[in-house]
């Protein structure tokens, strides 16, 4: 019996031995590796799950981005511009006759007083045209006083007429006085004294006449006159007319002022009405806005304010006129200086100049950065209490400036938030910041 006990007990734990042995051979490099495979899915299929159901997150290394803080203070909505600094009033030169430039006076940037010589210009046709009107002037006043003196003779032989029929007639009155006399006392008869009778009809029928025709003569005579004086006269202004056309070939200062832009070279030719320059008035200074943005057309109006910077001093200069017309999607303004005006500032000068479109106010304040073209201002990462990340936080922008926009909503002061470029930062909805 012992010894069968003892043999029972041995093949038991052979066995168990035996089981142990396969126990473990089920523990492969082949399975185990499968197992560590599957691992790997599982956590590699958990970890996109985790990182593109929730926020989707982006490591930024804080010294590659600008971080602001938000403050509240007084703002002023502004834009900036350029203004070309012109003369206060120029005066454009113009060929007002054609011609070849014969002579130049003056060079471009003489200081000119009214009537000085710039330029001549030579033109044959007028020159020609000129001498031919200087003949017809002389012949009109040759034949007027041809006509004149012809009048003056007629009138003359008239006169000497009614002169005889005058004395003919007192001779004619006398006979007939004395013979009507003595027809009465039966001295003569009915026919002598019939004769004298007719005779003194005729005569003093003929002095009429003769006074009708001298009077005519006369009326014709003064209206003759005044034709060949009209004549004359018309002669005289076509005649002026040319002188002064021809004098015109001479280019004048129209008023004192400094010449500019003078474009006229010896031997070139120029055109009726072509420009030859400017000049200048120098009693004062304008500025003209020419770039300003249709956007703000509705929102310019006079009396608006702007200012620059010239020579480490700020100068102030007020709308005067708007135009309304819209080039390229650009308009322009003129303003003038308010107060005094920067010394040796030139014509031609350009000038960056901050036109105000509001009153200073109060308002919640961010700084201007490259976040704007990625946002359109209406989103921004805000960055948490701690700094250690940032967050999308909707934003509301109003108005903006050269150096700060205007917060509307979603921004209080103290938040801090970063204002550089968002251009690497595709949708990410959370940056996680590292020093």
């Amino acid at each position: 019996m012992f010894i069968l006990g003892a043999l029972i007990k041995n093949n038991f734990k052979q066995k168990v031995m035996v089981d142990i042995i396969r126990k473990k051979k089920r523990w492969t490099t082949k399975r185990i590796l499968t197992i560590a495979g599957v691992v790997a899915i599982i956590l590699l299929v958990g970890g996109s799950y985790y990182f593109t159901s929730g926020k989707s997150r982006l490591n930024v290394d804080l010294e590659r981005i600008s971080v602001d803080t938000v403050t509240k203070g007084s703002f002023q909505e502004t834009i900036p511009v350029n203004g070309d600094v012109m003369p206060f009033t120029s005066i454009y030169l113009d060929a007002l006759e054609g011609g070849r430039v014969e002579e130049k006076y003056v060079e471009d940037g003489t200081i000119l007083k009214k009537g000085e010589p710039i330029l001549r210009l030579s033109n044959t046709s007028l020159e020609l045209n000129l001498v031919t009107q200087q003949t017809a002037v002389y012949n009109n006043i040759t034949q007027m006083q041809i006509a004149r003196n012809a009048a003056i003779q007629n009138t003359v032989t008239k006169r000497q007429g009614l002169t005889d029929v005058e004395s003919l007639l007192k001779e004619a009155e006398r006979i007939y006085t004395l013979d009507k006399s003595l027809y009465a006392k039966k001295v003569i008869g009915s026919q002598e004294f019939k004769k004298a009778e007719n005779d003194y009809n005729y005569y003093l029928q003929k002095l009429q006449l003769t006074q009708q025709i001298l009077e005519q003569d006369s009326v014709s005579n003064a209206q003759q006159l005044d034709q060949a004086k009209q004549t004359l006269q018309g002669a005289q202004n076509a005649l002026q007319i040319m002188n002064k056309k021809v004098g015109d070939l001479i280019v004048r200062a129209p008023v004192d002022g400094q010449l500019t832009s003078l474009d006229a070279e010896i031997g070139e030719n120029k055109t009726q009405g072509q420009r030859l320059g400017q000049v200048d008035v120098l009693s004062g200074f304008k500025v003209r806005l020419t770039d300003v943005d249709q956007h703000y057309i509705s929102r310019v109006y006079t009396g608006l304010i702007g200012h620059f910077t010239y020579a480490d001093s700020t100068y102030t200069l007020k709308i005067t006129k708007v135009f309304s017309q819209v080039t390229n999607g650009r308009f322009q303004v003129d303003m003038q200086f308010v107060g005094k005006v920067p010394k040796g500032i030139r014509r031609g000068q350009t000038l960056q100049i901050l036109l105000a479109l509001s009153d200073e106010r109060q308002a919640v304040l961010v700084k201007r950065g490259g976040f704007y073209q990625q946002t359109g201002g209406n989103w921004i990462f805000k960055v948490s209490e701690d700094g250690k990340t940032a967050y999308r936080t909707d934003i509301q922008l109003g108005n903006q400036n050269q150096e700060y926009y205007e917060v509307l909503q979603g921004l209080k002061p103290g938040d801090k938030v970063i204002t550089s470029s968002y251009e690497n930062y595709g949708n990410m909805q959370e940056l996680v910041l590292k020093k």
